[in-house]
């Protein structure tokens, strides 16, 4: 697919392939876009902004309603493109795609939602006699950069919130995996004016200065790496910025809880899209009491899972996104082994895939859990009570979901009340997601929340209107 500038599409003669991970085949070719395209998308972006604000809520909203009715139609062909492009089993990108209509539906819902309020400005000095309420207005053009991981999802909840407040957009979508998330913006593009949405491809690293830097870019909404992410911080002045970035999640298993159903939720938690999951579960905290059990269970469900073709529907574990990914998590299980863990499943690498795998005996300062580990790994580390597990659970960078499994009460609270994550689930994994909800982390996890009303919230801005009645 080539670029969409201006509701017009524009190819350079510099091509990338987008490699299917599975065998390696090309899945289709993008154009890498100059500098001079970047600009002119800019500028079809602003120049866009005077048609899209002339609409009203009520057309925004059936705008993106039948665009709602164009994704469902098209779902079967652009889940089949996500698996291409990523390696998720075609079970999940049917999922992926059910919920990004379920995201679009609620931003079509939200634009008809975006209320400003009364101010009692006579309650201030020498306010007596005026009356005053705020607006919500437009920010003007929104960036917006997403990774290959969920490469429709991750995009509508940056597009359709940022339409829905009256906004134009320019969408990057990841180089490893764009076709996906081009195809949704061509769908919104064919229900707006032209110019309201367009796409960039190529370097991520030239397309996103000129983005985060530009005067005419208002906000950048970003998901990705930390490194990425506090780059974009550093430089893009005085525009909102939104950053989701990564996670070291904890799940924590307590004496108290139901360990068949902590099994079940924790096997979905690491393994979901080969590990391949800001949120998914990276650290699995276990008391010591039933620390036995528990990796008993674990290991029998992890080795029922099967490993192959992700467009076979009944593929639990497809290939990582290229044999890079492969060789980190092979590295840093390997460096864990060396250090006393113990491999109880898995740690199998063939060509770009990587068994789901158990390591028991992990100890808080190894690499496989000082950082995130991007894979297919479920690595327990035991812990003597609550407050080791909570104290385990906080020693990191990151706060992005945390999830708690016990029938205690008390320990639950306990735990939701002090565990610094941006989201907290009791007997739920981290991995635990509905996309109306806010969504975001503490700490290196990012800046900003997303979930479409709290996005629509930062992709406005509040302007005072007031009346002197005297």
């Amino acid at each position: 697919m080539e670029m969409l500038i201006n509701s017009g599409y524009v190819s350079t003669d510099e091509k990338m392939d987008v490699l299917n991970p599975y065998d390696n085949s090309i899945v289709d070719t993008i154009s890498v876009a100059d500098e001079k395209i970047v600009h002119a998308a800019v500028k079809s972006a602003k120049d866009a902004r005077k048609e899209i604000v002339k609409l009203s809520s009520r057309d925004i909203y059936y705008r993106l309603s039948d665009a709602v009715d164009d994704l469902k139609e098209n779902k079967k062909k652009i889940a089949k493109i996500i698996t291409q492009e990523t390696g998720k089993p075609i079970t999940g990108s049917y999922y992926e795609l059910d919920r990004s209509i379920e995201t679009l539906m609620f931003a079509a819902e939200e634009s008809k939602r975006i209320y400003g309020e009364n101010v009692p400005i006579d309650a201030g000095l020498g306010g007596e006699g005026v009356m005053a309420f705020t607006q919500k207005m437009p920010l003007g053009t929104v960036a917006a950069i997403t990774p290959f991981n969920y490469p429709v999802n991750l995009a509508i909840h940056k597009l359709a919130p940022a339409l829905a407040a009256k906004n134009t957009v320019i969408l990057k979508p990841s180089r490893l995996a764009p076709i996906s998330g081009l195809m949704l913006a061509e769908i919104l593009a064919n229900h707006f004016p032209d110019g309201v949405v367009n796409t960039l491809t190529g370097s991520g690293q030239m397309v996103g200065d000129i983005l985060v830097t530009h005067d005419d870019v208002n906000k950048i909404s970003f998901t990705g790496s930390v490194p990425v992410g506090e780059h974009i911080a550093k430089n893009a002045g005085m525009k909102k910025v939104t950053l989701e970035l990564g996670g070291n999640d904890p799940t924590l298993v307590l004496a108290s809880a139901d360990i068949d159903r902590a099994v079940n939720e924790v096997v979905n938690g690491a393994y979901l899209f080969s590990g391949q999951v800001c949120m998914g579960v990276k650290r699995v905290i276990v008391e010591k009491e039933i620390v036995d059990e528990f990796t008993e269970k674990l290991v029998k469900q992890t080795a029922k899972l099967k490993v192959g073709n992700p467009m076979d529907k009944d593929t639990d574990i497809g290939p990582l996104i290229n044999h890079e990914a492969v060789e980190k998590v092979s590295n840093l299980v390997e460096d864990a082994t060396r250090m006393g863990a113990t491999v109880e499943v898995g740690a199998k690498a063939e060509d770009n895939f990587y068994w789901p795998t158990v390591v028991s005996g992990v100890k808080e300062d190894m690499n496989l859990v000082s950082y995130e580990t991007f894979g297919p790994v479920a690595p327990i580390i035991e812990a003597q009570d609550i407050d080791e597990a909570i104290r385990i659970a906080n020693n990191t960078c990151y706060g992005l979901n945390a999830g708690i499994f016990t029938e205690n009460v008390h320990d639950a609270l306990k735990c939701v009340n002090m565990i610094e994550s941006g989201s907290v689930f009791v007997n739920k994994a981290s991995t635990f997601r509905t996309d109306n909800m806010p969504f975001g982390g503490f700490k290196n996890s990012g800046i900003g929340k997303e979930g479409i009303k709290y996005a629509v919230e930062d992709m406005t801005r509040t302007k005072l209107i007031g009346f002197n009645l005297k």
